[in-house]
């Protein structure tokens, strides 16, 4: 599994022929948007800067789309959406938060996420976490010490924290007591990530 951050909540999965897009940046939005095919695009919240399907599709080769809470299985991947809040763009919006297995891992993707407190459901869906997405920008979304704990509360094995500035990452990590590992892109294998734990890995973004 290769994974790249693109910005603020957009990234590419890379899982032998099978490319997921995790809230892709529109082309209507203000950001750049990544440039690559997805064969998935997972959507968390509908907002330009994290709904672009469109600019993962290539040619006539539209991803499949998964947009909001429900259960779905496509290409391999078994993705289960729960419902949340998020104020991202001055307004209350709906924000879906994902996990995602693959290769016998258990992603979970919290997107736009704008509150630590989840339901007691949504909590008990979200056990043994590989990987865990977690927003640490305030403005709508977790706040660095909201982020940090709900990580403590989640205890995943892997931690990449995103929708982040400067500041909100160096309070973050503070909040952690952690430095992070700082890569350009994360590469793993499963018994690699069996290994690590409670891990912040910081990933370069790429646009």
């Amino acid at each position: 599994m290769i994974i790249t951050y693109n910005t603020l909540e957009s990234f590419k999965i890379q899982l032998g022929d099978t490319v997921i897009a995790l809230n892709p940046v529109s082309k209507q939005s203000k950001l750049s948007a990544a440039s690559f095919g997805a064969d998935v695009a997972i959507v968390s919240i509908n907002h330009p800067d994290m709904n672009g399907v469109e600019s993962v599709s290539r040619g006539s080769a539209a991803p499949f789309a998964i947009i909001g809470p429900g259960e779905y299985e496509v290409a391999g991947v078994f993705v289960r959406g729960f419902s949340s809040v998020s104020t991202y763009g001055g307004k209350e919006r709906l924000n879906t938060i994902y996990t995602i297995a693959l290769e016998d891992s258990n992603l979970c993707f919290l997107g736009a996420l704008g509150t630590a407190t989840l339901s007691p459901e949504t909590l008990e869906a979200l056990p043994d976490i590989d990987i865990l997405f977690v927003p640490v920008g305030g403005d709508g979304v977790l706040s660095p010490a909201e982020a940090s704990k709900l990580v403590t509360s989640l205890e995943p094995r892997i931690v990449i924290p995103m929708h982040y500035t400067k500041e909100t990452l160096v309070a973050f990590l503070k909040e952690e007591g952690s430095t992070g590992t700082t890569a350009d892109k994360l590469t793993l294998r499963k018994k690699e990530i069996l290994e690590k734990k409670g891990e912040t890995i910081i990933l370069t973004p790429q646009s």
